[in-house]
């Protein structure tokens, strides 16, 4: 009884260890791989997912920050079950040699999967900059808006206010034409018709 409890025990071992040995190798999930493109931006590609697999970019250049995100079904490749290590090392090596990561590649193909079907290529679905960019734009904007705002000051000043001259001879002239209704009046009140504008002439330089 005993003999057979062990040989079960050992055939239970062997199984276990046949089951590990069939065991597909771990997929490189969450890991991160740094690489330089051609013309030396700094990048950092990491993997998610399961079945369908996510891809993110993110790289650093001159001024600048950008990042583009893949997805793909590897999983269905039996090479990239063997070893999805060198199935994202091959991607990598691709994108070194294009200037900029995220442009002009829709999609990143293998060799090791080349005959795999279209399913687990993967494919750009989003890509853009970082918000400090954005910032930068939104600084370069307001810089140009406050630029505009001071020259319209400036011709303000060139243009200047408007003479006061004008409206102080328009006041004199207003009583001037007092003084000649007044001197006229009296005229035709104390003088003969005649002499109408002789008379306003005398009165209006005695009132003027």
């Amino acid at each position: 009884m005993k003999s057979l409890v062990l040989l079960f025990l050992v055939v239970i071992c062997g199984l276990g260890g046949l089951g590990q040995k069939l065991k597909p190798k771990k997929r490189s999930n969450g890991e991160e791989i740094n690489f330089r493109t051609k013309t030396k931006d700094v990048c950092t590609m990491s993997m998610s997912g399961d079945e369908e697999m996510k891809l993110r970019i993110e790289c650093k250049s001159q001024g600048m920050s950008y990042w583009c995100e893949f997805t793909g079904k590897p999983s269905v490749c039996r090479a990239f079950r063997n070893n999805p290590k060198i199935y994202w090392n091959q991607i990598a090596m691709e994108l070194r040699k294009l200037p900029h990561a995220c442009e002009s590649t829709q999609v990143l193909k293998t060799t090791m999967c080349q005959k795999a079907p279209t399913e687990t290529v993967m494919k750009q679905i989003a890509a853009g900059m970082e918000p400090e960019d954005l910032a930068n734009q939104d600084k370069s904007v307001q810089k140009t808006s406050t630029s505009m705002r001071g020259a319209e000051k400036s011709s303000v000043k060139k243009i200047g206010k408007p003479p006061i001259l004008p409206l102080i001879k328009t006041a004199q002239h207003g009583q001037g034409s007092e003084v000649e209704t007044e001197a006229m009046k009296l005229a035709r009140e104390h003088c003969w018709e005649s002499l109408h504008g002789f008379c306003s002439y005398i009165i209006g330089i005695f009132r003027g």
